[in-house]
């Protein structure tokens, strides 16, 4: 029997199908992450929501809510929520209204989500703004990781009084590169020293404020020649053992063009999910593939981690479990109705007005 569910797939629309009702209910399936397409109304999502727990109780459903231009729920209700940049801005004219707003955010973001059936947000973004990264940009907060880690302990306090864990990405740091993970395979060329002294900085601090971490789709060749969440120096003996971090670790998309090229080899999806498991992540994150031929890549990859496991080429991992199983809070949300009427969250929202 498998004790271990370490894959997060997508789905295709805003209702279940049948052959997906039946892929999120194996057990090696263990979250689903949610797009724009999938939403259709807060009433459907909710309804959504509510079908998946029914199917799995114990299913973390996610979602990217960071805010700005990465926000995947924006209407009927949903605040829309400012970039990370704007915290960074208000900070250098007022720290501490700054962090006010930072945990606001968090709070608001969270609570909307929970109130709807989400478990998780992947944020927040803990890379450096070194103004030349096209896919950062204003997803984060400042260039100072002092500035970036003091703002997102914010965003993380905020999430957590709604009964939310973090998730910081894009471990070590995906800000100093211009290349574009999702379409490249972006290369940092820095020394191990260079980026411990800056872009790891946040995650060093912050390790015990996140519940979990995303690692980046770069090489860093200086200290592995395999992108950071295909590294086992960077997740096990850099991450785990050096900074301490004793969370899950998600991979980021493993559609992602930087995530499907392997020391100059090109890899398939299963081969790269095994391969993400075996380096340190806990969960494997495949987007986007439902909508491709049925959600055909999805079950290739249920399949071959399946053969995997009986043969003995991976091993399901308990702790890994306990982790994922730890991202599901204990606290009760409130309901959309409750969430209306909660002063709290009313001056969260004033807050949010900068």
């Amino acid at each position: 029997m498998l004790l271990h569910a370490p894959l997060m797939l997508d789905i295709a629309g805003t209702t279940l199908r049948p052959q997906e009702r039946e892929r999120l209910s194996h057990p090696l399936v263990g979250g689903l992450i949610l797009f724009a397409r999938n939403f259709e109304s807060r009433a459907q999502l909710t309804a959504l929501c509510g079908e998946l727990k029914s199917l799995r109780p114990d299913l973390v459903i996610a979602v990217d809510q960071e805010g700005g231009r990465v926000q995947r729920f924006r209407t009927d209700g949903f605040t829309p929520l400012p970039a990370m940049r704007r915290l960074g801005e208000l900070w250098m004219a007022d720290a501490m209204r700054a962090t006010q707003a930072a945990t606001a955010l968090g709070y608001v973001m969270a609570s909307e989500l929970r109130a709807c059936g989400v478990d998780l947000s992947f944020a927040p973004v803990l890379d450096l703004d070194y103004g030349e990264s096209s896919v950062i940009g204003d997803r984060s907060f400042h260039r100072d990781p002092r500035v970036v880690g003091l703002l997102a302990k914010s965003v993380a306090q905020g999430q957590l009084i709604a009964g939310m864990g973090a998730c910081g990405k894009h471990f070590p740091g995906h800000g100093f590169v211009k290349a574009d993970s999702h379409v490249d395979v972006p290369v940092d060329r820095r020394s191990l020293k260079a980026i411990l002294a800056e872009d790891a900085k946040p995650f060093e601090w912050l390790h015990l404020s996140l519940a979990a971490v995303m690692p980046a789709h770069v090489i860093y060749p200086k200290v592995d020649v395999r992108p950071a969440g295909f590294s086992p120096r960077w997740l096990q003996e850099i991450l785990r053992e050096r900074l301490g971090f004793a969370g899950l670790v998600f991979s980021d998309d493993l559609g992602m063009r930087g995530a499907r090229v392997l020391e100059g080899r090109e890899i398939g999806f299963a081969e790269a999910a095994i391969t993400a498991l075996h380096a340190g992540c806990d969960i494997a994150l495949l987007c986007n593939q439902s909508v491709e031929e049925g959600g055909r890549v999805l079950d290739e990859v249920l399949q071959s981690l399946e053969d995997a496991a009986l043969q003995g080429r991976w091993q399901p991992s308990m702790e890994s479990e306990g982790r994922r199983q730890r991202l599901l809070s204990q606290q009760a949300p409130l309901s959309w109705e409750e969430l209306m009427h909660e002063p709290g969250y009313h001056l969260a929202l004033q807050q949010l007005n900068f």
